[in-house]
């Protein structure tokens, strides 16, 4: 026997894997933390920006957006009969805006954005296939102090909804690759030992790195380095590392130093040799972490915009929710047929719930208070 999937089957209602509704109480608290996290970027001089949902296939992903290529739906337009994508990142969206309509613009251009977008894939962590994104990028300006920038905003953007004692995860994902293409590894072993890298297994990346040679030699000690920033970067600073490579230590220093010099309680921890998230980043990689088990809150780092150098982080609204702490709701006063001074009340922040007939009640619609005499009045409940 097997399971009727018919579509007169399926439960009214039903939705797509990784899709989901956000009723009223949850909506309005989101929408309330992206206002409030936008207001916080647009404090530090970033513009808002609104790409649209859906471009055309050849622009959406050029440049950094063949990286999430696989991830793109894609659709034909029945108007130009040519194929489009649905983002599945801002970013490239964004990278596009800073090179076309904003190409004259004097840089470093600070840009800002709240969006949704849409996967292919969820992941076992993180099946949501829709996703809410806000964000920041830095584009025009490859120095330290972007990267500081984009990830100290980021962090009080955060603070500013209650989400404090984060901390800041940086990985190197050039590292590895660097120290890879120094020795001239052939394919598989480098294949091999980037598997062993990403599964963090010291044993046979130790072995690995014996039949690499020197110049790959720094990975073991790298790979236990992992954890509070100061440790890592003194790793760094004792590994033999070959130009290209030390090149990238010098800049993570630079920019963990520019970091601590505009948050100097933030914690920060480095994995130098993990390489795994966005295929794009071209230097520091960012991950925002949220205290206890929030998990990730947002990604970011630096990445090539066209032919520009660019920083950004992006914030994940649904994970901001679940770590923020839950204010009050908007007290709801009832306004019974005829009553007056309703409009006074929304100016002081209340919400007025109006009866359009005499089956209204202020219990069956949810009110806090009930509007007598041009006052709000708290409805006594009993249990």
């Amino acid at each position: 026997m097997t399971d009727d999937l018919s579509p007169e089957a399926l439960p009214a209602g039903l939705l797509p894997a990784g899709l989901v509704d956000l009723l009223p109480a949850e909506a309005e608290r989101e929408a309330a933390l992206v206002e409030a996290m936008l207001a916080g970027f647009g404090a530090h001089g970033y513009e808002r920006v609104k790409p649209p949902l859906l471009e055309f296939e050849d622009s959406l992903l050029a440049g950094s957006g063949a990286a999430v290529a696989d991830q793109t739906f894609r659709l034909m337009d029945p108007v130009s009969q040519r194929m489009m994508g649905l983002r599945a990142d801002i970013t490239p969206q964004v990278a596009r805006i800073a090179a076309s309509r904003l190409g004259l613009q004097k840089r470093p251009l600070r840009l800002c954005y709240a969006v949704e977008a849409l996967r292919v894939r969820g992941t076992q962590l993180a099946p949501a296939r829709q996703l809410a994104q806000a964000g920041v990028e830095l584009i025009g300006s490859d120095s330290a102090a972007a990267d500081a920038e984009v990830a100290v905003v980021a962090v009080q953007a955060l603070a500013a909804v209650g989400v404090t004692g984060v901390s800041l995860d940086i990985t190197l994902p050039t590292l590895a690759p660097a120290l890879f293409e120094a020795a001239g590894l052939e394919p598989g072993l480098r294949q091999r030992l980037g598997r062993a890298l990403d599964r963090k297994d010291a044993a046979v990346v130790a072995q690995l790195t014996a039949e690499a040679g020197p110049l790959a030699g720094a990975l073991p000690s790298l790979l236990q380095a992992a954890g509070p920033a100061e440790g890592a970067l003194a790793a760094l600073r004792a590994a033999t590392l070959p130009p290209a490579a030390q090149a990238i230590a010098d800049n993570a220093a630079a920019v963990i130093a520019a970091i601590r010099a505009l948050a100097p309680d933030l914690r920060i921890t480095l994995d130098p040799v993990e390489f795994r998230g966005l295929r794009y980043h071209v230097g520091v990689a960012f991950t925002l972490y949220g205290p206890g088990n929030a998990g990730e809150l947002a990604k970011g780092g630096r990445y090539m915009a066209g032919d520009e150098p660019a920083t950004g982080m992006t914030l994940y609204p649904d994970a901001v929710l679940r770590a923020a702490p839950v204010g009050p709701q908007r007290p709801r006063v009832f306004v019974p047929l005829g009553a007056e001074g309703a409009a006074a009340l929304r100016a002081r922040g209340f919400a007025t719930v109006a009866a359009l007939s005499q089956a209204d009640t202020a219990d069956g619609l949810r009110c806090t208070h009930i509007l007598k005499d041009g006052a709000a009045v708290p409805i006594e409940r009993r249990d």
